[in-house]
């Protein structure tokens, strides 16, 4: 049996757009950070708990996704994540206190697990050789809808979140129903019943044990992580550390702070977003050109220039988050923003040289991989903001994630895929025979 009754440029399209629309929700929130505040009388430390909480239920919500994908399909599940976000949107626009209004965006928070979705739809439709640049395309114009949201919502409902709330979760409505319609599982039936017969619990447990996997999780966590957690930062961050000067520019009502913080806070947004095919494609360009530069990372194996890619970025984010600590740190707005935008650089290239990666080694267990990698990463964005908001310096947090949590996962990289023959993709924390699958990973390729 034939599924391919759509197109891959089609699918891509679709999945790319229920992305865009889940990250539009998924930090809308932060957008109005200012309004809230003000509404609501929150100190420093309320809000960085109010930014963190947009990834509190991602970690276990994206692992049961890329579950739920694997099994039944990403358009069903995509079409139903889009559903109870989009109510549950619209609830949040009339919430009576602020307890309603937390739970209710929580709960649309979890919007994020599309990611995961998205990524698996297509994995299903694109060859190993082309995967980098499509899920760059994919996953880098969902993105965008967090800059969108920071740069366009104030503008266009000012202080009023609760009517950009409700508008939201209609649109979200709309493509649940179109993603249902029109969304096609694979390319073709037996590459839908594969992943499908592999997702089970014992193949969850099995991929997240492994060392790879675990590696790529942290790396996502440092790259990703940073991504979301500074999303929902932010613009809190510009209103609170950079008043004054955003006063002297002019900006000195709410509303006008509102704008220009969200303006400020969506050039990271955007260069991580628009930049992700970017890096997706120098991940393809890695491997046709067998570039290896590091020379304590694996130069054998087929994979093995990807992962030089996915490194040098990871010394990249490190490298501007040190440097954009020390522009807070002088107190110059111009320095912060341009520190900013090359961090926004650099996160893109992180984000998408870890999917040129994950669904070549994983190619088995998408959605399951996926949904580990994706879905533990945002324990990143729930702990970063909490860190910037706890420092005495609004500014150093920072650099003493850099250097306390980033450092650290770059050495864990390295073990993980330190020079030798071959990456071995099977090297984890108990055998497949002790655990139960039906067999390695290894069996289907990790190579290109």
């Amino acid at each position: 049996m034939n599924l391919q009754h759509g197109t891959k440029v089609g699918q891509l399209g679709l999945a790319a757009s229920g992305f865009l629309m889940s990250f539009s929700m998924w930090f809308a929130t932060a957008a109005f950070s200012v309004a809230i505040m003000k509404d609501y009388g929150l100190e420093k430390t309320q809000l960085a708990i109010l930014a963190s909480s947009a990834m509190w239920l991602q970690p276990f919500f994206r692992q049961f996704a890329g579950v739920l994908a694997d099994r039944f399909g990403a358009p069903k599940t995509a079409a139903i994540a889009l559903l109870y976000t989009g109510i549950f949107s619209i609830l949040s626009a009339f919430s009576r206190n602020y307890i309603e209004l937390f739970t209710t965006r929580l709960v649309v928070a979890t919007a994020g697990i599309f990611f995961v979705i998205g990524i698996q739809h297509v994995t299903q439709w694109f060859e190993k050789k082309e995967i980098g640049l499509a899920q760059g395309i994919y996953a880098g114009t969902g993105n965008v809808g967090a800059g969108l949201g920071a740069l366009l919502l104030p503008r266009f409902y000012g202080l009023d979140y609760r009517s950009a709330f409700l508008h939201m979760g209609i649109a979200a409505l709309i493509l649940a129903v179109v993603y249902w319609r029109f969304g096609v599982a694979g390319i073709t039936a037996e590459r839908v019943a594969s992943t499908r017969a592999s997702a089970t619990a014992k193949d969850t447990i099995y991929v997240i044990s492994r060392f790879s996997a675990i590696a790529l999780m942290l790396q996502y966590a440092m790259t990703f992580g940073l991504e979301i957690g500074m999303n929902a930062w932010l613009p809190s961050y510009y209103r609170l550390a950079f008043q004054p000067q955003l006063n002297a520019l002019g900006y000195k009502s709410l509303e006008a702070l509102a704008i220009a913080a969200g303006s400020l806070a969506a050039v990271q947004s955007f260069n991580a977003s628009l930049w992700r095919p970017f890096s997706g494609f120098i991940s393809d360009l890695f491997l046709k050109k067998s570039w290896t530069p590091w020379s304590f990372l694996n130069r054998d194996d087929p994979i093995a220039p990807r992962l030089h890619w996915v490194f040098t970025s990871m010394l990249a984010v490190t490298i501007m988050l040190l440097v954009f600590s020390a522009a807070g740190l002088a107190g110059n707005l111009t320095f912060s923003v341009v520190a900013l935008a090359i961090l926004g650089f650099t996160t893109a290239f992180g984000t998408g040289s870890n999917f040129g990666v994950t669904p070549v080694l994983f190619r088995k267990n998408p959605g399951i991989a996926t949904g580990f990698i994706g879905g533990i990463a945002t324990i990143g964005g729930v702990i970063y903001p909490l860190i910037y908001g706890s420092v005495s310096n609004i500014h150093i947090g920072y650099a003493l994630v850099a250097i306390t949590m980033f450092i650290p996962f770059m050495l864990l990289f390295i073990l993980a895929f330190r020079p030798g023959k071959s990456i071995n993709v099977d090297a984890g924390i108990g055998s497949w025979q002790k655990i139960g699958v039906s067999g390695p990973l290894a069996e289907s390729g990790q190579g290109d």
